[in-house]
């Protein structure tokens, strides 16, 4: 029977060349495989719009690539995610006729085509403080699985590479050793596969789910966390886990939070996750999202300009999804207009839907207090005439930002800032201004307290 995650995986590896990476990523990426039904291949999206695009824009070069890889494809069919399960009732095993690739012998298909996504690759994964512990770590397990940190777990928020990284393992451990029974599943596949086996109480259905998990030497499930209030899934799970480990079979996982932290997971699991090595990747710092922009630009063949790259990363901190989303409106606004937009006025006008949503909840009050928390300072201080050096600069920050994220007056600013005149307003906004072109510790300054106001 054919292994429909395997299957999409080596399809979707083809399907990411044939489309531009925007395109690739918006519509194909998020396609889920979800069964076979009389050998049609069922594909899940999450929503109707994207069914309907995905339907009239993309599905016969997606029927194309399936057939060329497996003849015995007579279709492919989108549904949304809500119906996956009525379709995994009606899921029979995949019938190969005898042109079938997967019917060569087994001599020829010991060697499995490589199921990971090939631009994702440690080469390709951008390293920085913020993810340079649990990168080691990958790079560890990918070249001796089994024998140091096992298990591995990995957790972070959403967007920020946990998956990046399974590729990256995967990838290597495949071109080390490409007859390596690798199996990455997310959880939630996980969970649906043993419905199914539960509703169809056969017993060939049984053993060949737990001979898919128990016969791998590489398993990695992605989002365990998917696991809590699955008791049956977590019982299932914790057989496959021990019979694994004790064969020192590699066994990676990743998670939102850290094993202590999923409270309402069984013990003996959390216990089991603790084992081996724990790491966590943080969101990436104000030099590590530029890189990562330009990383991201240069595999999409964009010219990414250092000022729209800086204006980008100031704008998105907590999430790297996000932040290349934003990359990708910037290329598809320069693919509309056939002009790069290089500078951050034209930046700021392409993504100006995403920035004004994050500055309606600021106010003057908010600006103030992120300021004297990033310098340390009192607000009492801040609004003083004093005028030592450690009070001047934060003072000229804050009116920047003010005049900058809103629209308060010029003179109702002095007020503010204990009646001072409008051109100390003027000179102070201006003086900002001047200093972020050619300060790089002012501009650095400027964009982490943004973040702090734009990402609360």
């Amino acid at each position: 029977m054919v292994d429909i995650e395997n299957f999409w995986a080596e399809c979707k590896e083809e399907l990411s060349t044939s489309f531009q990476t925007i395109v690739y990523e918006v519509w194909i990426e998020k396609l889920k495989p979800v069964c076979f039904v009389d050998n049609k291949l069922v594909l899940s999206t999450i929503a109707q719009q994207a069914k309907r695009t995905v339907e009239s824009k993309y599905l016969d070069r997606i029927k194309n690539v399936a057939v060329s890889k497996n003849p015995s494809v007579s279709d492919v069919i989108i549904i949304l995610e809500s119906q996956a399960a009525e379709f995994m009732e009606k899921q029979n095993d995949f019938s190969e006729n005898n042109n079938s690739p997967s019917k060569t012998d087994k001599s020829q298909r010991t060697v499995k085509k490589c199921p990971f996504l090939e631009k994702y690759t440690f080469d390709a994964f951008v390293e920085g403080k913020s993810n340079a512990y649990a990168l080691a770590a990958c790079k560890t397990v990918s070249e001796n699985p089994g024998t140091k940190y096992n298990p591995l777990f990995i957790y972070s928020g959403v967007g920020l590479g946990k998956t990046h990284l399974l590729h990256a393992i995967g990838n290597l451990i495949y071109k080390q050793s490409p007859k390596s029974n690798v199996l990455y599943v997310s959880a939630e596949t996980l969970v649906t596969e043993l419905i199914s086996v539960i509703r169809s109480k056969s017993p060939e259905d049984n053993t060949h789910f737990r001979e898919k998990y128990r016969s791998c030497d590489i398993l990695m499930i992605d989002d365990i966390q998917f696991l809590i209030g699955k008791d049956a899934t977590q019982e299932a799970f914790f057989h496959i886990f021990n019979d694994l480990y004790h064969e020192n079979k590699q066994i990676i996982l990743t998670s939102d939070r850290s094993p202590k932290d999923l409270t309402t997971l069984e013990d003996r699991l959390r216990t089991r996750f603790s084992w081996g090595l724990t790491v966590d990747i943080q969101a990436p710092d104000m030099e590590t999202r530029v890189a990562i922009l330009k990383n991201k630009a240069a595999q999409s063949r964009f010219s990414l300009s250092d000022e729209v790259a800086e204006f980008i990363a100031e704008n998105s901190t907590s999430n790297i999804r996000e932040m290349e989303g934003l990359l990708n409106k910037i290329i598809f606004f320069s693919s509309l207009s056939n002009n790069t937009i290089t500078t951050r006025s034209l930046a700021e006008e392409a993504l100006s839907d995403f920035i004004e949503d994050k500055k309606d909840s600021i106010d003057t009050s908010d600006i103030v207090g992120a300021v004297c928390k990033y310098y340390k300072i009192s607000t009492e201080d801040l609004f003083s005439k004093k005028k030592t050096k450690n009070l001047v600069e934060p003072r000229m920050v804050a009116i920047y930002l003010i005049t900058e994220l809103l629209p308060t007056p010029l003179v109702q600013i002095g007020e503010i800032f204990g009646g001072r005149d409008h051109t100390t307003i003027i000179h102070a906004r201006d003086k900002i201004t001047d200093e972020i072109k050619v300060n790089p510790r002012i501009r650095i300054t400027v964009a982490d307290i943004k973040n702090m106001l734009l990402n609360r």
